[in-house]
């Protein structure tokens, strides 16, 4: 399957973050990550994915808090020119490649991926020898009025993990939480293609 991923990482309120994790899980940095994929394989579909880095289970990487597919779900994606536009009811977030190559610090520590169910999955991260290209990216959660939305300032920056300030009342991990917390700034974002063996939304998700 020929795969092209679209990635994007926004700051949040760690604070927040932590309110929404399930027992048995750390977050590790003030982050909310959104995967747009473009998949050709039988048939081309779309998929996005929001995730945020913890430490859980004896693993360090990225805890699903919602993925949506085209075959099952209201998405849809289109390219003009350089830019890639993700589209779905909830959410419309803009790729447009700006011809810089580079790579992600933020992945050193990415052992995988966890999927919250009946049982808790894990898969562990696929290895992508492509080079990554720079994006410029806008986006807007559409959930509820005032939904954390931003736009990239043409940089990658960092963000630290900060100490607990405030406790908040436990919520559910869901979308409709989590898009809730304002963006205080997008970090970066990019797009890499590869060949990817098999398709993950096969695996039980």
């Amino acid at each position: 399957m020929q795969v092209e991923q679209y990635v994007m990482a926004y700051e949040v309120e760690q604070d927040r973050l932590r309110a929404l994790l399930p027992v048995g899980f750390v977050s590790l940095r003030p982050v909310l990550r959104i995967n747009g994929e473009i998949r050709r394989g039988p048939k081309e579909t779309a998929y996005l994915e929001l995730n945020t880095p913890v430490e859980g289970h004896g693993k360090r990487g990225w805890l699903n808090v919602g993925h949506w597919d085209s075959r099952t779900a209201e998405l849809s994606y289109a390219r003009e020119g350089k830019t890639v536009t993700f589209a779905a009811p909830f959410l419309t977030i803009s790729f447009a490649a700006v011809g810089v190559e580079g790579g992600c610090p933020a992945e050193r520590d990415n052992e995988g991926c966890f999927f919250l169910g009946e049982t808790l999955s894990f898969r562990p991260s696929q290895p992508v020898n492509s080079n990554k290209e720079f994006c410029d990216c806008v986006f807007a959660w559409q959930f509820s009025p005032g939904d954390a939305q931003g736009a990239s300032q043409g940089k990658t920056l960092p963000a630290f993990a900060t100490a607990p300030r405030k406790t908040y009342e436990k919520r559910a991990l869901s979308p409709e939480n989590a898009a809730a917390i304002p963006c205080r700034q997008v970090l970066g974002s990019y797009v890499v293609r590869w060949e990817r063996g098999e398709d993950p939304s096969e695996q039980g998700s």
